[in-house]
């Protein structure tokens, strides 16, 4: 089952954010009511039936009404049109408690799924200094900063840097610029930006001279070899590996952070 580009196009960007929470909530809870898309996107349910009723015509195999459960629940046949329901989409979204930014829930988890992540302590800079930031990147212009950084050398200096990439390690995020004191490129921990003015001078370099960043590497990982094939095997699965070795494609400016969150 497919739709058309076109078909798909002339659908309206809210509706299909609606049709798409649909499926995601009736594969991985098992169903979705009437209530529960009227509550997710604040709206009244009617207008929620309208959006359930619109799904079954456009995807009659995928959804049947179940009585005992008040809801429709996906049939064997089920096959997605507009959400991309692979776990790593999904489970962000779920942790999130996203259906849209900003949905009118509050705190009600909107799948009812429970889900706990680690406090981890924040490291990030004010929105002050981060829209700054962001600001440089998007309008392509220099930035100066004071920046803490960890060296006794240099460890609270005024910088004017260009900026062109964010990052997330999974670990921490940083920014990817130029440093007009040292020549060259390099990456910012966000967390130690003191201070961020934007400057009215356009940046004179961007993400194309950095060739560590525009350069991509592929690294290939197998089990270690002192492991008997049987738990070589059970490694290789619980990493998604259909063969005897994992492929991953990073750029080579990022090697460090991938090897070490490895």
């Amino acid at each position: 089952m497919a739709l058309s580009n076109k078909y798909f196009k002339d659908i309206k960007w809210a509706t299909r954010q609606r049709l798409q929470y649909i499926e995601v909530m009736a594969y991985y809870a098992g169903v979705v009511t009437r209530s529960e898309v009227a509550k997710a996107f604040g709206i009244s349910d009617a207008a929620a039936t309208k959006d359930l009723k619109y799904y079954g015509d456009i995807a009659a195999d995928n959804l049947h009404y179940k009585h005992t459960v008040f809801g429709f629940v996906p049939t064997d046949a089920f096959s997605p049109l507009f959400a991309d329901l692979t776990p790593v989409k999904v489970l962000p979204m779920i942790a999130s408690n996203l259906a849209v930014a900003d949905g009118p829930y509050g705190d009600e988890s909107i799948y009812e799924i429970s889900m706990c992540e680690l406090p981890l302590p924040s490291r990030l800079p004010t929105k002050e200094v981060m829209s700054q930031i962001t600001r440089a990147i998007r309008q392509a212009k220099k930035l100066r900063i004071h920046y803490l950084s960890l060296s006794d050398s240099d460890h609270h200096l005024e910088r004017i840097i260009e900026p062109h990439s964010l990052v997330n390690t999974g670990e921490r995020w940083h920014v990817r610029a130029y440093n007009e004191d040292s020549f060259d490129f390099r990456d910012f921990v966000l967390s130690r930006f003191e201070k961020a003015e934007l400057l009215d001078e356009e940046a004179e370099s961007n993400l194309a001279y950095d060739d560590d960043w525009s350069e991509f590497v592929t690294l290939k990982l197998t089990a270690h070899p002192k492991l008997d094939a049987d738990k070589q095997a059970r490694l290789l699965f619980d990493y998604g590996a259909t063969e005897d070795e994992i492929a991953i494609t990073v750029r080579r400016a990022l090697i460090g952070y991938l090897l070490q969150r490895l």
